[in-house]
């Protein structure tokens, strides 16, 4: 990592950059493990808010400008538009302080943080959320105690990234053929690209950020931010369409399992970011993701975002005026 480094113009390799200031070392993971939780905490406060406060305005049609033009009237939704800057500026200091292999499983927590939220709002227990929320932690906790992920480099020339970029925009186009051609397979294939995006964003991110020690002319002048600045905006639109095209829950599971086993891949393929390699750690580091995957399947059952899917799905003819957001 850029914390890590010696001076500018040195010829050392971030391992002797790290060896050269041994005292700051253990402060940059707890740095990124505490930025992680709150990253997590403040978009699970976004779901939430987000779902509650779709349930206190008038049901519009899909995309409907007349939808927002509501929500923007409701503080709890601007709430929610707070805390989720507050999680994507959170998420950049847990990325700049710690590989991505650390960081990534660690937000995998706003699902768990919006499913006990939901539940304590609902002032009753669900044994569903309840064992999803215990496989989800169980998972990322083991992961990260067999894995002991540790930081590689920070950079990365554009020429070194062409093979990434290549094979994701291989990756983007056969999934939009097939959600193209396969209406049965639109949904997945799109939550398999969009995830797929945001793995390369956060991994753009990541190497983004030890560009800040050189200022914004050093920013500007590597690749990576405009990478965020294309991709980024390319995972958003196929999130939008693959939650029109198909159920939500396991839409939202695959561009959630998608993001984070790949950019754990990709810290590893591309940055060196170091893992437990023995055979019985790499058995526990598969059999945690598997466990997690598990967590992150049942809890996308009982999100916040599926909750306000159903709660603007069209309703049969009858009293309206029943519903929850009345309050």
């Amino acid at each position: 990592m850029a914390a890590h480094r010696l001076p500018r113009g040195t010829s050392h390799d971030s391992r002797t950059a790290s060896r050269a200031e041994p005292a700051g070392e253990p402060l940059f993971p707890l740095i990124a493990v505490l930025a992680g939780f709150g990253s997590a905490l403040a978009y699970a406060i976004t779901a939430v808010t987000e779902q509650l406060s779709t349930k206190r305005v008038k049901r519009r049609r899909a995309l409907s400008p007349e939808l927002l033009l509501d929500l923007i009237k409701q503080p709890l939704w601007l709430a929610g538009v707070v805390a989720n800057v507050v999680s994507l500026a959170l998420q950049v200091v847990a990325l700049r302080f710690g590989p991505l292999a650390l960081v990534e499983p660690i937000l995998v927590c706003d699902m768990i943080f919006a499913g006990l939220i939901s539940a304590a709002l609902r002032k009753r227990a669900d044994p569903v959320t309840g064992a999803g929320v215990l496989a989800c932690a169980a998972g990322v906790a083991g992961f990260l105690v067999i894995a002991r992920p540790s930081a590689g480099r920070d950079t990365m020339g554009f020429v070194e990234a062409l093979p990434l970029l290549a094979g994701f925009a291989a990756l983007l186009v056969g999934c939009l053929a097939l959600a193209r051609w396969n209406q049965t397979a639109r949904p997945l294939a799109l939550a398999l690209a969009c995830g797929a995006a945001y793995a390369v964003t956060d991994f753009s991110i990541k190497l983004a950020t030890g560009q800040f020690s050189g200022g914004l002319s050093d920013l500007f002048t590597h690749w990576p931010i405009y990478a965020v600045a294309v991709v980024g905006p390319i995972g958003f639109v196929l999130n939008q369409s693959a939650f029109q095209a198909g159920t939500l829950p396991p839409v939202l599971a695959i561009i959630t399992v998608t993001d984070t086993i790949g950019a754990i891949g990709l810290g590893w393929l591309f940055l060196n970011e170091k893992l437990s390699s023995g055979p019985a750690e790499i058995a526990g580091e598969a059999a945690s993701l598997l466990v997690m995957t598990v967590g992150i399947v049942v809890l996308a059952h009982r999100s916040p975002q599926a909750a306000a899917r159903r709660d603007q799905a069209p309703q049969p003819a009858g009293p309206a005026d029943g519903e929850p957001g009345a309050q």
